[in-house]
């Protein structure tokens, strides 16, 4: 069995790779080839924490592709000096069932949840995309940021967070790590990120949007990751009712997605109002922007195919790299 850290998990899945991972991941979800039970939630006693288990069994032009992800969510954990997320990947032999990897899970879950924001940018945003805007700084705005660059040529990315000093953290890091061609800008506030961005993502844990609608101008896209259950929002009903909303999953999306369900019960759209799976664009079942003009929303709660092809690609550069720590099992 093959042991990937964070660091071998970093080398090893590179965001370009990531991205067309991604593509293939919602493309075998959306046309059948895939085996995803929604995952299954568990409440830690005494604590607002949370554990979710996530199985898949891909079927892709790739290969095949079976393992499960647990991922624990402890808002406590930042006061502890530990990580809010804390994950493992257990990897099989689609033929046989065998264990072959176990991957660490907080940087795989950055990156491909990253990934899929930047596949949706690829598939989505106008091309002549230049401008960024960032919600977050945590892990997930760093992936976000990453893949809005891999994904479009990004000249200039506004950072906005609640902790100023976070979002000028995450500018110094992102130019030592080599985005020193992009401008960044601290915003003041969020009309100032978002009145300026022809790409805006969401990556944070609000329970209430952090944008205001009148300042998403025409032909902008929207890559939002951090709502994941029904009680949280980023984006305003508004913005989604005059947007081109697509979803990783509409089974998923219409379970966890707070950003959709809230609307959805108020009663100013329903589920019809979702043009498609993320999939079914890559596949060409579904037209995605069709002029510059357009609002485009994504939609991810993250799904369990994504870690399983992320995992796979991973495990191939590993072998490639020869990097990672065989031990018997």
């Amino acid at each position: 069995m093959l042991l990937l850290t964070a660091d071998d998990v970093r080398k090893a899945l590179p965001m370009k790779e990531a991205i067309e991972a991604m593509k293939n991941a919602y493309a075998s979800l959306s046309n059948g080839k895939a085996v995803v039970p929604l995952r299954t939630r568990l409440s830690i006693p005494n604590s607002e924490a949370i554990s979710l288990f996530m199985p898949a069994f891909v079927n892709s032009q790739q290969g095949d592709a079976l393992a499960i992800k647990v991922v624990s969510l402890f808002p406590t954990n930042p006061a502890r000096g530990l990580a809010y997320i804390q994950a493992a990947v257990l990897v099989f032999d689609p033929q046989t069932g065998q264990t072959i990897a176990l991957l660490e899970g907080s940087s795989l879950t950055a990156i491909r949840t990253g990934a899929a924001g930047g596949a949706a940018i690829d598939l989505l945003a106008r091309q002549d995309s230049k401008v960024a805007a960032i919600f977050g700084a945590g892990a997930q705005a760093r992936t976000q940021l990453e893949a809005a660059c891999t994904a479009r040529p990004i000249e200039t990315v506004f950072l906005y967070a609640r902790n100023a000093e976070k979002a000028h953290a995450l500018a110094s890091e992102m130019k030592s790590k080599g985005f020193a061609r992009q401008e960044f800008r601290v915003a003041q506030s969020p009309k100032e990120a978002t009145e300026h961005a022809d790409i805006i993502c969401t990556a944070t844990t609000s329970s209430r949007p952090v944008f205001d609608d009148k300042d998403v101008k025409p032909g902008t896209h929207i890559s939002a990751v951090g709502s994941y259950t029904p009680e949280m929002q980023e984006v305003p009903a508004e913005t989604l009712q005059r947007a081109k909303v697509f979803v990783d999953s509409r089974s998923a999306s219409l379970e966890e997605a707070g950003d959709l369900i809230q609307p959805i019960r108020a009663g100013l759209f329903d589920e019809t109002h979702i043009c498609g799976e993320l999939g079914e664009v890559v596949l060409g079942y579904r037209p995605g922007r069709e002029s510059a003009e357009e609002i485009t929303y994504f939609k991810s709660v993250g799904i369990a195919v994504q870690d399983a092809m992320a995992a796979q690609v991973a495990l191939t550069n590993a072998h490639k790299m020869n990097i990672g720590t065989e031990v018997d099992f």
